[in-house]
Formats: structure tokens, C-alpha cells, sequence
């Protein structure tokens, strides 16, 4: 989807719908607006239900006032405007109530960014304005401030998160990646001390992806290839909407035949990816023109060695990279589905899958096709793409329960004469 094509009131309409769907901001809560070439603000009304905006609700203000629209712009819209003042590189400003930054906001902190690589990179440091009156200068005044130090997001004391960016999408981005991440760091708290990356961990992280494959020019795409893209993104974009993906964090991959295989692009939108996005892998080569996931010579390197595998899936759920950034144990025989899906859990260290690739490939197995590698990601493999997004759904569903169960009373897992009856009712061994 071509954001930049799509007129400011659309983009506004789009993205709060987005946020309030993902319940990350509630009927009469958060406003957005865009700072266009004309020196136009667009900007949400107040008031008005966030559920049902269209674009005849947004409201344009102009450089010298003049509001047109049929409604009030957000009481919000002073802050909004003391970020364009303090910010002349800001064209959108996106302010929200999510459930998990808010929490963070009561309690006069900002959520750890560097438990897994993403968030820090994405969203940079983080800011922090005391408390003022919503709709006073004075807010405005405060949020401004800490964006004029170059923060691109600031946790607003009891209140929410405001994010800017020079386009409406990369503020979202920035703003769902921080929720993600505090909820990451909520949920972690439940098991222990949280594992915190190093700069030197992040710089590592940061070498992934940095040698692109050579192109090559596809000459026609056969009826095979139309379909799986088509799965590809059916799929894609169910695992945005179950919350195993986020915007731009999320990896599927399909094998056509020996030489080629389908990947997500990088930096792409997963929530509304097309099929003609997807990127085919030849021999190696990438098709002109496109921007592969930065884990494909991993994707690659299974596929050459594993005939077997013919999907991978890379994501971070956020109860299963719980267990990953606290190192606490997962252990999938707690109902015989984990235990047949998931098998033997591998655990591997964070940054295996750049500095040895070749040692986490050789862990793949069908007795271990799922690999949490901590700090950084969930691997799952499987013979087709739904077999493997299943993996990654179980995967989820199975730390989820654990977490859960963990505050009723003490988990009792399947046991070993159960497995080995499991083994052999299902052609496990």
C-alpha cells in the first residue's frame, strides 16, 4: 500500500481506525495529524467516535487558523502544533492510550527498549513529560520540549505515548513497536530479571541483512508461484491481526521447488501486504528491484540443507520472547498438541543466527523444529506454510497457558511414560 499517494484525511482515517481495532486506544481517546506541503495540519475531531471516523470528520486547519471541517479539532491540537514548531523535519504526530505504555505512564517510567534488537532501533531513546493538563499550552509546552532533544516518542505522565515521524506510518510504527516492547517488558516481569542487550548487541543485530543478494530479472511467474504468494499474505496478515506479528517485525518464507523460494520484503507493512510485494529467491539471487527480509541467507541456508523443511516462519511473540529475554525454562508437554507441535524446544544464545548460522541450522530437526533464540526471535519450520505458522500459533498459545497457569498453582507437565505413548499414537518417533 503507497501511504504517500493517499490524501492526509485517508491516512488519518486508516491508522486510527488500525490503532482503536488493536484496542490500543478507546472511542474518545488519542488523536493523529498530519503536517502537509502546504503548511495544512489534518487532524482528528474531538469528540467524535474513533471506531467510526471517516474522511469527512477529519478536520483541516490552516497556517493562520481557519478551521475547515464540520467539526472541532482535537483538544489535543496545541501540543500537536508546539511539535511541528520544534520539530521542522515532523510532518505527523500521533498521539494514543495503549494499554501497556499507560502503565508504564502511572508508574513515572519508559519500557526497556533493548531486550530485543527492534525496539531500540526503531523507536531510538525514549522521552518523558511530566504531567500538565490535557489541551493546555503547557502539555504542548512539555511534550515539545523532549521532542526538540530529538526523541521521536515521549511517555506522557499519566496519560499515553505521542510519536513523530515524517510520514503518519513510520509514527505508528514507532508507536506500536514501543507498546509491543512494554508489553514484552510487563509480561517478563512475571517470570524474572529481564536479560538487557549491550550496544555491542545491538551493533551486531545491525550487521544482519547489510550484503543484499544479487538481483536477477524473473522472466514470467508460473500459476504456483501467483498461489503462494497469495497464501503468503492470507497468512501474513492473519498473524498481524493475532498479534504474532507487528507492523514491520515478521518473517514468512515458502520453497517452490530446489532453487527458489518466496520471503517477506523488508520495511514493508504486514498488516496490508500485497502478493506482487513478496520477494522470489533464485539460486541465491533476489528478483530486481526488491528489498528481501534481512534473515534470507539464514532462510536460505535451512532450505539447502533441510529438503524436508519447505516454510519458515520468524516472529516475536510476546510470551514466548518473555521466556526468551529472562531465560526461564519453557517446557512443551503440558497438553499433547504443545508437546506433538512443538516437540523438543531448542534454545540457542542471542546472535547464534549471525555469528553461526550454520551451528542453528544443524539444530533443525523433526524432533526440534522450534527454536527460540534468546533476546531475538522464534524460529518454527514446517513441511508446508501452514504447518509452520501452526507451530508459531502453538508455540504462543503454549507460553501464553504456562504464564497463565503459573498463577493458579504449580504446573504439573505430561509425563515421560504419557510422551512416549504420545510417540507412538502419532509416528513421533
Amino acid at each position: 500500500m503507497k501511504f504517500s499517494y493517499m490524501h492526509p484525511a485517508e491516512q488519518i482515517v486508516l491508522l486510527i481506525n488500525r490503532i482503536y481495532t488493536k484496542q490500543m486506544t478507546t472511542t474518545s481517546g488519542g488523536n493523529l495529524s498530519i503536517l502537509d506541503d502546504e503548511g495544512d495540519i489534518w487532524i482528528t475531531p474531538s469528540g467524535i467516535d474513533k471506531g467510526t471516523l471517516t474522511t469527512a470528520d477529519i478536520c483541516q486547519i490552516k497556517p493562520d487558523g481557519t478551521v475547515i471541517g464540520k467539526h472541532r479539532p482535537s483538544v489535543e491540537t496545541p501540543f500537536h502544533k508546539c511539535v511541528y514548531k520544534a520539530r521542522p523535519d515532523v510532518k505527523a504526530v500521533l498521539h494514543a492510550h495503549p494499554h501497556s505504555l499507560v502503565s508504564f505512564s502511572l508508574v513515572g517510567q519508559v519500557p526497556n527498549t533493548k531486550i530485543i534488537p527492534s525496539p531500540h532501533l526503531v523507536c531510538g531513546e525514549i522521552g518523558f513529560a511530566d504531567y500538565d493538563l490535557p489541551g493546555s499550552e503547557q502539555l504542548g509546552q512539555k511534550i515539545s520540549d523532549q521532542f526538540a532533544k530529538g526523541h521521536n516518542v515521549v511517555v506522557m505522565e499519566n496519560h499515553g505515548v505521542v510519536t513523530c515521524a515524517d510520514n503518519l506510518f513510520d509514527a505508528f510504527k514507532i508507536f506500536e513497536t514501543l507498546e509491543r516492547c512494554a508489553e514484552l517488558n510487563i509480561i517478563a516481569k512475571q517470570l524474572g530479571e529481564a536479560t538487557v542487550l549491550n550496544d555491542e548487541d545491538i551493533e551486531l543485530n545491525m550487521e544482519k541483512g547489510k550484503i543484499l543478494p544479487e538481483e536477477f530479472l524473473p522472466i514470467d511467474i508460473t500459476s504456483q508461484e501467483k498461489k503462494a504468494r497469495k497464501e503468503m499474505c492470507a497468512l501474513i496478515h492473519r498473524a498481524y491481526d493475532q498479534n504474532l506479528f507487528t507492523s514491520t517485525m515478521g518473517t514468512f518464507s515458502q520453497r517452490l521447488d530446489q532453487n527458489n523460494f518466496l520471503i517477506t520484503p523488508y520495511g514493508i507493512d504486514r498488516k496490508y501486504l500485497e502478493p506482487e510485494e513478496i520477494v522470489l529467491i533464485h539460486n541465491g539471487l533476489r528478483e530486481k528491484g526488491k528489498h528481501p527480509s534481512r534473515s534470507v541467507d539464514l532462510h536460505k541456508l535451512i532450505y539447502d540443507q533441510h529438503p524436508e523443511v519447505n516454510a519458515i516462519v520468524i516472529a516475536h511473540p510476546t510470551h514466548m520472547m518473555a521466556f526468551g529475554i529472562t531465560k526461564t525454562p519453557l517446557d512443551p508437554r503440558t497438553i499433547p498438541e504443545s508437546y506433538i507441535m512443538i516437540r523438543d524446544l531448542v534454545r540457542v544464545p542471542y546472535g547464534l543466527s549471525i555469528l553461526n548460522p550454520q551451528a542453528l541450522t544443524d539444530m533443525i530437526s523433526p524432533s526440534t523444529p522450534v527454536i527460540l533464540a534468546e533476546n531475538d526471535f522464534v524460529l518454527t519450520v514446517g513441511s508446508t506454510l501452514i504447518n509452520a505458522f501452526d507451530r508459531l500459533e502453538v508455540a504462543e498459545f503454549t507460553a501464553t497457558t504456562i504464564l497463565n497457569a503459573s498463577k493458579i498453582g504449580s504446573i504439573d507437565p505430561i509425563s515421560q511414560d504419557r510422551i512416549d505413548e504420545i510417540d507412538i499414537a502419532f509416528n513421533l518417533k
